[in-house]
């Protein structure tokens, strides 16, 4: 007899488990797949990061960032082990393009959108406190602004949120193989999914399908027949490297030559360093650190803290890929740095609406997108006994 679950999930990144421990929640039953290990991709190649997103304040992005501001204090709650505050510093030079008015602006609508909190609140960081701040170069400094965000172990949470999923009945199959899916026809509610796991082709039936595969969206859905309606993507490579000596103050929010915003960090006894951004093409599985990339954060690390230099050694690199809406303005040219950060879900309007793929979306807020994915199936899904609230479901 196959088995049957309400839900079967591709992919074990954080959203893809968040989904996973929201529908376990509410009593249904869900099932996992994962090709190669919990958070094997970009979930464990993120810059470590809780936050409110203060850059997506420039594009206009209100309604992001105080999503993001509420989801961090509720992460702080549920996980104090895995989400920790820390001090973020941004410092101020002539050729900085952001002017101390103007961040004293931004952080003060920063910590409006959440709330007057005290983990929102800002300071100007005095010049007799320069000194202190990790080896900064401070000639020429203008101003040193501090606030608080989060920094957390993505992989890590990440497994917890699965460990919380299979707490309450959901299952996870890994190393599994997504081989295809039939979707339900000719009045037949329930879909046809096929996998591997460890060497054995197995078949089971769902209610719903979720492609949660972050990179590999496409491929996913490129197994399904009949083949559900897809949206326009782009890949986006990020590399991160760490290098020798800690940073002690906190997390140093600078500006690269580019001007893109580039974080150094203290991470696990030395310093990591990113991200990049540039379109990717090609196998998912193939995304490396380039050399440009590397040349690239360690100019900014020396710019910033002139006694590291910039032939630093480099003892661990990794990059991963986001997941964006494809846009491409005049010309052809990819604006990258512009691009809309919310969470897309697409539920297949075609036929039978059994598959829902989630594109792109934010470590910060994976719960939130985790209920949204509920919402939008609830017209689809049963209603069970419901188990928790993942509002309150704590994690470690």
């Amino acid at each position: 007899m196959v088995e049957h679950y309400d839900l079967v999930i591709i992919g074990s990144g954080i959203h893809g488990v968040g989904i996973a421990q929201a529908a376990a929640a509410r009593g249904l039953s869900v099932m996992v797949l994962e090709q190669t290990g919990i958070a094997s991709g970009s979930s464990s190649r993120s810059s470590k990061l809780i936050h409110g997103g203060l850059r997506y304040l420039e594009s206009g992005q209100l309604s992001l960032v105080r999503e993001c501001l509420q989801e961090r204090a509720i992460l702080l709650k549920l996980a104090p082990q895995l989400v920790e505050i820390k001090s973020f510093y941004i410092p101020v030079y002539p050729d900085t393009s952001r002017r101390p008015w103007r961040l004293h602006v931004g952080l003060s609508l920063y910590a409006l959108l959440g709330g007057m909190q005290p983990e929102v609140r800002f300071s100007r960081v005095p010049s007799s406190r320069w000194q202190d701040l990790d080896g900064l170069d401070t000639e020429h400094l203008d101003a040193v602004f501090q606030y608080q965000d989060a920094q957390t172990d993505d992989a890590a949470l990440t497994r917890a949120v699965m460990s919380s999923a299979q707490q309450m009945g959901a299952q996870l199959r890994v190393p599994a193989t997504f081989i295809g899916a039939r979707m339900g026809q000719n009045g037949d509610r329930d879909s046809i999914i096929e996998y591997r796991h460890n060497g054995i082709d197995e078949t089971c039936s769902a209610t719903v399908l979720v492609n949660a595969a972050g990179p590999w969206v496409s491929q996913v859905l490129s197994r399904i027949h009949p083949t559900p309606t897809q949206l326009g993507i782009e890949l986006v490579q990020g590399t991160h490297i760490t290098v020798p000596g800690t940073i002690t103050q906190g997390i140093y929010y600078v500006e690269a030559e580019d001007k893109r915003a580039v974080f150094v960090m203290p991470w696990q006894g030395n310093t990591l360093i990113g991200t990049t951004e540039s379109v990717y093409h090609g196998d998912p599985a193939g995304v490396r650190p380039l050399p440009q990339e590397r040349a690239y954060l360690l100019r900014t690390l020396a710019r910033y803290f002139p006694s590291r230099g910039s032939d630093q050694k480099v003892l661990s690199e990794m990059a991963g890929l986001r997941v964006l809406p494809s846009s491409r303005s005049e010309g052809g040219a990819v604006s990258v740095n512009t691009r809309s950060r919310e969470t897309l879900l697409h539920l297949d309007n075609e036929g039978h609406p059994r598959v829902l793929t989630v594109y792109g979306g934010k470590l910060t807020t994976y719960r939130l997108t985790a209920e949204r994915v509920m919402a939008r199936l609830a017209w689809i899904l049963p209603v069970r006994q419901v188990i928790a609230d993942t509002r309150y479901l704590k994690l470690d």
